[in-house]
């Protein structure tokens, strides 16, 4: 079946189920520009809104355009999409309105990365002192090393054993304290992004944030 056949169609069925009330007159302007006037639903204009007028001329309803499965398909996608955008602003206006609410002056940013740097640092610090302790620790290990140092087969498995995992937790108390650092950069980065997002935002609130 046709387009025109498909409307011919859509338009008896919307002529069936107006109101079939006398001298009803129903009216639109087709793609082309021109006005059509009939008793009926006009298939010139299938694809548009008709008016439906009373024999006075005053508007008694409208006749909503008919629209083929690939019509309705492409306006329930741009519908969609229109959606999707109106709720992709809302969400970013909520965002900007709770940054801006954590952070409403510059000595607020400041304080949270600071207390972010801080946590990190003793994190650090403590990782230091384990550090420290286990070359202590070393140090002993290879004194009492040094003593099969003409025979190393005579040194006992527990001491060989105690040197190994002395080594290792070495190692791996290095791994972490630069896996630490690592991310103390990160942190100042997170905050430099924010501190520039602020600016804008400040700038946009014509707001004028508190500088320690």
């Amino acid at each position: 079946m046709g387009f025109r056949q498909r409307s011919a169609v859509a338009v008896a069925a919307l002529a069936l189920s107006a109101p079939a009330m006398a001298q009803t007159i129903y009216t639109c302007t087709d793609a082309s520009g021109r006005r059509h006037t009939s008793d009926r639903p006009l298939l010139e204009c299938i694809d548009r809104e008709q008016r439906i007028l009373n024999p006075s001329g005053t508007l008694r309803g409208r006749l909503s355009p008919s629209y083929t499965a690939a019509e309705r398909a492409a306006l329930q996608e741009a519908a969609r999409r229109e959606t999707e955008e109106r709720n992709r602003e809302i969400e970013q206006r909520q965002r900007t309105k709770a940054l801006l609410t954590r952070y409403p002056t510059q000595d607020t940013l400041d304080r949270e990365r600071a207390a972010a740097l801080a946590t990190l640092e003793d994190i650090v610090g403590t990782a230091h002192q384990r550090a420290a302790d286990l070359l202590a620790e070393r140090r002993k290990l290879e004194n009492e090393a040094s003593f099969y140092a003409r025979d190393p087969s005579r040194m006992p498995a527990t001491l060989r054993q105690s040197l190994d995992q002395n080594d290792q937790q070495l190692q791996a108390q290095e791994r972490f304290i630069a896996e630490q650092k690592l991310e103390m950069q990160r942190v100042n980065e997170r905050f430099d992004d924010m501190q520039r997002h602020l600016n804008r935002l400040w700038g946009a609130a014509g707001a004028t944030p508190t500088v320690r």
